[in-house]
């Protein structure tokens, strides 16, 4: 992990102290809410339906055991004793008092954390492959190119107020674990005729109008990615329009001026600014390297781990759908579901928080990361320990075999707490869930990702997701609609919009009709719901889902 210096302490402390006499002009009076909230946003902090909401950025994912640990004590001393981890690998608190904020971010910087830029319209945390480090596909660590943008992008003075947000993702290996075509900046790293480098893709994006990301080049090298990154954003910055923030993103400012001439214009700036680089950034690069070193791993049998897989049903029910592979020998990569059936997807309790950072601690090299689909990663967890390690989740309600299955659901906050949505998020999930846990059909069922927004925003990232679900209000009733197809890996697709939307009490029968329509179609129990859709289209499953005349009428 990175090693946070003096000068990053320093920092930390006068920023803290800044928003401290900030908060206190706004309790007392001297600031009005209109004052206060560019303040607020700037330090992550947002109002609410209910209560204010912190935001804290968790930089590429990446956790150790004393942050996590760290968290758990935040939730229990300031807020309600969990925490929400989001879809941008942050952590969300919802029910902090205003006077509490200030004690809060000082917590969170005794272990170098913040929540600077996880609002406004400024470069947003950096994500990255949940995987990264320790997956057997991947050409490179993202983390450290990962860590190079953050501390470009923190406080950067030409970029604080951009036409809109802007977000950054970075993937480093061939199969996209971190949806880089539906990012503002998408980082793909790549290798070229022996040299390593990124393919940059720009001007994807959710919300109400989504966008797949287009290709600016297809190979950058190291020295020449943070001018590129440079120039990419101050072009936005001065091309993006400013006089509609529903066309503000820079999605819109490619497909409004097209990527050839985005390309140009890229090229005049990088070419102006490149000699001012002059090669502290690949210093830096290269110090930030060292600190993202593998850890020692061990050489053990893994007699525990074959004999749990032939005589617990449970446990290899679990290491079926919870483990990827590693890169090293005789390692595994350990998804912790946070979709228990029933359960809010991405919450955590403070107990459940401090249960995985002692499993990181025990087993897992002192590593956690944080998933874009709101689950816990233990990176580096030998197979001998994956026994032990699965009966402490189980334990704890973490246990959950269904990483990848339909009730392992991205859903966003919605109504529940979002001042921005329009209609319930949390409870379709929960229903969803608990309805395929009861019928005994979501291994039989295989992979099948679904995603539900509360709002046209897309913070559930339902327009990738195989089955999307949008919630929309309708003259005052909940209607949600259904998109088919949508992908966030390497072949990323918006999805299709199937037809008219569905009450809350008939979107869980629509999904069961889907799903059934599936396990009819598909060739053979091999083929997943994404791959029977593409070979067959939205024609059959939009018969299942409605009546011939609403099918017609669509």
């Amino acid at each position: 992990m990175y090693h946070y210096t003096d000068f990053d302490a320093a920092f930390l402390k006068e920023r803290n102290a800044q928003f401290r006499a900030q908060v206190e002009r706004r309790i007392d009076g001297s600031l009005t809410e209109d004052e206060f909230k560019p303040l607020r946003l700037m330090n992550g902090l947002y109002l609410q339906l209910h209560a204010y909401m912190l935001r804290v950025a968790i930089p590429y994912g990446t956790l150790n055991s004393a942050q996590m640990e760290q968290l758990a004590m935040i939730a229990d001393k300031w807020d309600k004793g969990y925490g929400h981890f989001t879809t941008r690998q942050n952590i969300q608190y919802n029910w902090p008092e205003l006077r509490d904020v200030p004690d809060m971010l000082d917590a969170l910087a005794e272990v170098n954390m913040h929540a600077i830029q996880t609002s406004g319209n400024t470069i947003r945390n950096v994500t990255a492959d949940h995987f990264a480090g320790a997956a057997a596909d991947e050409i490179a660590d993202p983390r450290p190119v990962a860590e190079l943008i953050r501390q470009w992008s923190t406080d950067h003075p030409e970029f604080q107020f951009l036409p809109r947000k802007f977000k950054v993702a970075v993937s480093g290996s061939p199969h996209d674990r971190a949806v880089i075509k539906a990012h503002d900046i998408g980082l793909q790293i790549v290798e070229q005729d022996g040299a390593r480098g990124y393919r940059v893709i720009v001007g994807g994006g959710l919300g109400r109008t989504p966008m797949i990301g287009k290709t600016l080049n297809d190979f950058v090298a190291d020295a020449d990615l943070l001018p590129t990154l440079e120039a990419i954003v101050s072009v936005y910055n001065l091309l993006g329009r400013r006089d509609n923030k529903y066309k503000a993103r820079i999605k819109i400012t490619v497909h409004e001026n097209g990527i050839e001439d985005i390309r140009a214009r890229v090229d005049a700036r990088y070419k102006l600014i490149r000699p001012h680089f002059g090669g502290v950034d690949q210093q830096m690069l290269a110090r930030i390297t060292s600190d993202f070193a593998k850890p020692r791993f061990k050489t053990a049998p893994e007699t525990a781990y074959h004999h749990a897989r032939q005589h617990d049903p449970a446990f290899r029910s679990w290491s079926d759908t919870n483990l990827a592979e590693h890169a090293a020998p005789g390692y595994a990569i350990v998804s912790i579901s946070l979709k228990a059936h029933g359960k809010t997807p991405g919450d955590a309790s403070s107990r459940q928080m401090r249960i995985m950072a002692g499993l990181a601690k025990r087993y897992g090299h002192d590593e956690l990361r944080i998933s874009h689909e709101q689950n816990v990663i233990l990176p580096h967890v030998h197979k001998e320990d994956l026994p032990s390690v699965y009966a402490a989740l189980k334990a704890a309600g973490l246990g959950t075999a269904n990483i990848g299955l339909i009730s392992d659901i991205i859903a966003c906050p919605g109504m529940d707490y979002c001042a921005l949505a329009t209609a319930r998020s949390i409870p379709i999930a929960q229903e969803i869930a608990t309805h395929f846990d009861a019928l005994k059909l979501e291994h039989d069922i295989g992979p099948l990702k679904i995603k539900i927004s509360g709002c046209i925003n897309a913070c559930g990232h339902h327009h990738v997701g195989h089955i999307g679900i949008l919630g929309l209000d309708r003259a005052g009733v909940e209607n949600y609609q259904i998109t088919l197809g949508g992908d966030g890996t390497e072949d990323a697709t918006i999805g299709e919009r199937a037809g008219p939307g569905f009450s809350a009490d008939d979107i869980i029968p629509a999904v069961e009709r889907l799903v059934m329509a599936y396990l009819d179609l598909r060739n053979d129990p091999g083929e997943t719901f994404l791959q029977t859709y593409r070979r067959l289209g939205l024609a059959p499953f939009k018969s299942a889902l409605y009546s011939e005349a609403q099918a017609n009428a669509a």
